[in-house]
């Protein structure tokens, strides 16, 4: 309450009028209106803190509250100090959620107050710059998800398992209907019927847990398919090790971490031709890129894969060097000082 009546003491104008904006703001229903009351009055709280440190610049790292928060941050500072006090603001966009509701995300204000959006990827930038005028799409920049590459790393020896043919299969993800899980199994279910030897595990969980543990039971997959459960990222790289094929079947995505991980221990993917996954994966090189909701080719592409120990270990090594060479932490911390320097420069 003290920074709240600091602010409403120094400049009721600014303390109604910053209000006022945030009552304007997303979708016109009651609720959603209620809850910028409450990211207005933490946005007050931070831009006193802000104040009492000498700090000019918040980021948020997602478009939803937090960048909501950060706006109004901004103007408060800009609106107290004046347009060349240095009040910036900005935010990473990641999608897909947020096109879903670009209303009440409200995302062509907030790409047109920004000083600068870091999108994830050229795909993530475009669906962007569709949204606002021309002259916004240059504060718009690419700045690429990351992993630990010293973390995740191919495994000690070759991926190996003599006494035991079956291709070993990995899905890592949360277990809900955007992921594509059902997919995978129905393509297991065929494969088994055809004879292809598989293990396979599903590690995850969420609302679609019970509907695989009878999918899994009506298919006769229960000596196949094991549902893993959360586990924690500590956990995951000995995961990774342990498969010969990592498959992602989603129906809609950002730039999955999960594919870079995998990619970075020379796992080959398998995975969907959505939003930006072509700008990870090669198709035929370091994974295969499939049509979404095709169970059947993606069968076929695990069948192939199961047949060519070689071919998956090509696809892995690329798939190493592609992660190496554009998604390491190096890289995105780089780029995203440049971006922080830039959005200063503006």
């Amino acid at each position: 309450m003290r920074s709240h009546w600091q602010l409403l003491r120094r400049d009721p104008r600014t303390y109604t009028g910053v209000l006022a904006q945030a009552l304007r703001t997303g979708e016109p229903r009651p609720k959603t209106r209620l809850w910028q009351v409450f990211y207005f009055a933490e946005a007050v709280v931070l831009h006193d803190l802000m104040s009492h440190r000498q700090l000019r610049h918040v980021h948020a790292h997602f478009a939803n509250n937090g960048a909501d928060v950060a706006r109004l941050t901004a103007l408060i500072g800009q609106r107290l100090d004046g347009p060349r006090a240095g009040w910036k603001w900005t935010f990473t966009m990641h999608g897909p959620t947020e096109f879903e509701a670009v209303d009440r995300f409200d995302l062509p204000a907030k790409v047109r107050s920004a000083d600068g959006v870091a999108c994830i990827s050229d795909f993530c930038r475009s669906q962007l710059m569709r949204m606002v005028e021309p002259n916004h799409w240059d504060k718009l920049a690419m700045i690429r998800m990351s992993v630990d590459t010293d973390k995740f790393t191919p495994p000690p020896a070759v991926r190996d398992h003599p006494g035991d043919e079956r291709m070993r299969v990995l899905y890592v993800g949360r277990l809900v209907p955007e992921k594509g899980s059902p997919v995978l199994l129905d393509a297991v279910a065929d494969l088994t019927r055809r004879g292809v030897p598989l293990q396979v595990k599903l590690v995850g969980s969420g609302e679609l847990e019970p509907q695989l543990v009878e999918q899994v039971r009506r298919d006769g997959l229960t000596d196949v398919v094991e549902l893993v459960g959360a586990v924690g990222q500590d956990d995951l790289p000995a995961l990774y090790h342990w498969a010969d094929v990592f498959v992602l079947p989603s129906f809609q995505e950002g730039l999955p971490v999960v594919l870079m991980e995998a990619m970075a221990t020379q796992l080959p993917v398998v995975t969907t031709q959505i939003a930006a996954i072509s700008e990870l994966v090669e198709d035929a090189t370091s994974g295969r890129v499939l049509p979404p909701g095709r169970a059947d080719l993606l069968a076929e592409a695990l069948a192939e894969l199961a047949a060519d120990p070689v071919t998956r270990q090509k696809m892995g090594e690329a798939g190493r060097e592609t992660v190496v060479s554009q998604f390491t932490s190096d890289r995105s911390a780089t780029a995203l000082i440049g971006f922080f320097e830039q959005s200063k420069i503006d």
